[in-house]
């Protein structure tokens, strides 16, 4: 069984999944619905006590951007 994420945690993925960088946005347009080769990601998916940015559980696949256009300070 997985472990429990705080409530903390899954309202902090709540609110990057509302405040996407524009690199997150760019990405999630290719990745969502099955886009890319019917393979299914979810975005700020909270693993422990990390939040990962897009993250495919078939392929226990996590993706994880970084880097100046990734940056918060838009």
């Amino acid at each position: 069984m997985p472990a429990r994420v705080s409530e903390n945690r899954t309202a902090f993925a709540r609110k990057l999944r509302r405040e996407m960088t524009r690199a997150e946005a760019m990405l999630w347009r290719s990745l969502r619905g099955g886009a890319l080769d019917g393979l299914k990601f979810r975005r700020q998916v909270p693993i422990g006590r990390y939040v990962v940015d897009f993250l495919c559980v078939k392929h226990r696949l996590a993706v994880e951007l970084d880097g100046a256009p990734h940056d918060r300070d838009e």
